[in-house]
């Protein structure tokens, strides 16, 4: 990594990073079931204490956070790591998106389920310049099998909720290009990186079915035991995708040439975000280390709506 610096440890499994106008980091303890503030200065703020498995945040139109939750999980250590695990029913409450007032820490649910079919654990999100709100399921793993992922969007001003792709293997990193026109979502355990087309908000426009009935097109795909977690694109689009085992970010271009792979030191690496002058200052989850760190970036990140515009 370039110049890079912990900003703060002792966090228990972060996530979500979402980096404030004032230099504040805001993400997700997903362990802690709490969403906390971090402070340049490494200080802590718990926001508020989110039961289940708080695990993607996003500063919406309204000023509030947004969080994918993923309704809980077990824990259990793993070559000296304590990772998540199968859940047992009394620790998972069912997935959803909630809402969280800034200042009083007050949290709303707004869906728990697409139709009839409940969230099973959303993982990722992004706003649209609409105000909508493109966000994955990853589903839950159990000891004998797990459930299959999607990717849906929420109309803005929370008035429903719509599917944009179910059958992912399963879904993780959402994000979208420049232009908008493109929603691109990870899947973890293949290391693929989809792309998909948007019409309308909210609208997947079907491609050409590859094999069996996907909607959108696989641009990259790592080779070896990686898989993939959450992203964020660059201004010039490039997708930034986590990367777990081989720990760091890969830098992916639109045409799915993998640009570099940036290590960190940690193969829990889990989300990243920007922010800093000209968005040239990457802040990056090591969940395996329980660290936020934020390094120099070659590039700018793409401002989000909302948050850095």
């Amino acid at each position: 990594m370039s110049n890079p610096r912990v900003i703060a440890t002792g966090l228990e499994f972060p996530e979500g990073p979402v980096v404030m106008p004032d230099g504040s980091v805001i993400l997700v303890e997903i362990r802690a079931q709490r969403l906390t503030r971090v402070f340049p200065d490494g200080r802590k703020e718990v926001i508020a204490q989110i039961p289940g498995g708080p695990n993607g945040a996003a500063l919406g139109p309204d000023g509030k956070i947004y969080v994918c939750n993923n309704g809980g999980f077990s824990w259990a250590p793993s070559r000296g790591i304590i990772m998540p695990g199968a859940p047992s029913a009394s620790e998972y409450i069912g997935g959803s998106i909630q809402r969280v007032d800034i200042q009083s820490g007050k949290i709303e649910t707004l869906f728990d389920k697409v139709g009839d079919h409940p969230l099973k654990g959303p993982n990722d999100l992004v706003f649209d310049r609409q105000g909508g709100l493109w966000f994955t399921d990853l589903g839950k793993r159990r000891a004998r099998d797990m459930d299959v992922g999607a990717f849906y969007y929420m109309k803005p001003g929370a008035s429903g909720v719509v599917e944009g792709h179910f059958g992912m293997l399963p879904a993780n990193g959402i994000g979208l290009s420049p232009d908008e026109k493109t929603v691109y979502v990870a899947e973890t355990p293949t290391a693929r990186l989809w792309a998909f087309k948007v019409g309308e908000p909210g609208e997947i426009v079907p491609t050409d079915v590859i094999y069996r009935g996907e909607r959108g097109r696989p641009i990259a795909g790592l080779g070896g035991y990686q898989m993939f977690d959450s992203l964020a694109v660059e201004a010039s689009g490039n997708v930034c995708v986590a990367t777990l085992i081989n720990g760091g970010i890969s830098v992916i271009a639109p045409d799915g040439k993998l640009i570099e792979h940036v290590p960190t030191g940690d193969n829990v690496t889990t989300n990243i975000a920007f922010g800093g002058p000209e968005l040239k200052t990457a802040y990056i989850t090591l969940s395996g280390k329980g660290e936020l760190v934020m390094m120099d970036w070659p590039r700018g990140g793409l401002p989000l709506n909302f948050l850095n515009r």
